[in-house]
């Protein structure tokens, strides 16, 4: 009897082929069940990724909303350690670095309930990420940490971790990924048939770190850099939830249907968050993806796809070191610098890590 935790978008891609291929193995023991935090909650970011990925529906909905990360943390740990007196798992399965992780494996080590962590290991080793403190404190009190890449491992053993307690296991997020791509190999993005309409190219953008879009003296930059970028290309932007309302702080419209029907134009369009299927074909057909999601690095790179991090840093250094990405400085300049050279086709050309091919 397993509780897999899922609490933010990111969670569900690395949470469904695990059920999926317990699902197919009949007697492997395991009766999981979904346990759903609400930590990040609307119906496309969630409800959508559910029926994109064929999951079945949570059997628990905490529903903690938003607030401080003390506050939301707090919460989840009471009401997820309501869950497991009632259902008393047997384990638990958490995934990713978000508020839940922590929050659920903190509940699982002082409830004596083993906890498996698939995603372990990531470091950027920068502390002002509230992630980096979610995936080192939860690495320190999981039973099982199950790794994406082999420099995962390193960081672990780095930390005192024991060897029997890590499993180089590959990226379950990709196995979504190749799933989708599967499903929509003979579709185009709306957005690359209207760009390929108006002979343009198309950028992609993702933004939804604090560090990124809470201040305006940091939004303000990267917005300076994307419209430079739009002189020469269309601009795709859909806009996360947390971002939305720093835009309208700066100026800029909100997202409401998305560009006006027709021929896409050199411009910054805000479309509305998209559910996981239409977001795959927007990735798979950019010629850039700008970007702060961890998830995304690790998409673009797969895809083959040019990907510039708008960061200081990154936990997933292989996306770099093997695959697509680049860091690219949150600077006007920097921004156009690197759309340039995807435009030009100069983008350096990655490969894909190990075990990142759907088999793992």
């Amino acid at each position: 009897n397993v509780a897999f935790v899922v609490g933010a978008r990111p969670n569900f891609m690395k949470v469904a082929p695990l059920i999926a291929e317990i699902g197919r193995r009949a007697d492997c023991g395991i009766r999981p069940f979904l346990v759903h935090t609400g930590q990040h909650y609307d119906a496309v970011m969630s409800d959508s990724v559910i029926r994109d990925l064929g999951m079945p529906e949570p059997k628990e909905f905490l529903g903690v909303g938003g607030g401080t990360h003390g506050r939301q943390t707090a919460r989840i740990m009471e009401g997820f350690e309501e869950v497991c007196e009632r259902r008393r798992p047997d384990a638990i399965v958490v995934v990713g670095d978000v508020n839940s992780t922590l929050a659920c494996a903190l509940v699982g080590a002082k409830m004596r309930i083993p906890v498996a962590h698939v995603e372990a290991g990531l470091r950027s080793y920068d502390r002002d990420m509230p992630e980096e403190v979610n995936r080192v404190v939860t690495d320190q009190i999981a039973d099982l940490l199950l790794t994406p890449s082999e420099d995962a491992e390193a960081n672990l053993l780095r930390e005192g971790v024991p060897s029997s307690r890590i499993r180089f296991v590959g990226n379950l997020m990709i196995d979504s990924l190749l799933l989708a791509l599967a499903r929509v190999r003979n579709e185009t993005a709306p957005f690359a048939a209207r760009a390929k309409e108006a002979g343009l190219p198309y950028v992609a953008v993702t933004l939804h770190r604090p560090g990124n879009v809470d201040d305006l003296q940091d939004l303000l930059p990267i917005l300076d850099g994307l419209d430079r970028v739009a002189r020469d290309c269309a601009v795709v932007f859909p806009v996360h939830p947390r971002t939305a309302a720093r835009l309208e702080a700066a100026g800029r419209r909100s997202a409401g249907e998305g560009p006006a029907e027709g021929r896409l134009t050199p411009a910054i369009h805000l479309v509305p968050p998209m559910s996981y299927l239409p977001f795959v074909l927007l990735l798979r057909d950019a010629t850039l993806v700008l970007t702060d999601s961890g998830g995304v690095q690790e998409e673009t790179t797969v895809l083959g796809v040019p990907c510039a991090t708008l960061r200081p840093n990154t936990e997933r250094p292989v996306t770099i070191d093997v695959g697509t990405n680049e860091i690219v400085a949150r600077a006007p300049e920097a921004i156009e610098e690197a759309a340039r050279r995807a435009l030009a086709g100069s983008w350096k050309k990655g490969g894909v890590p190990r075990y990142w091919d759907g088999a793992s």
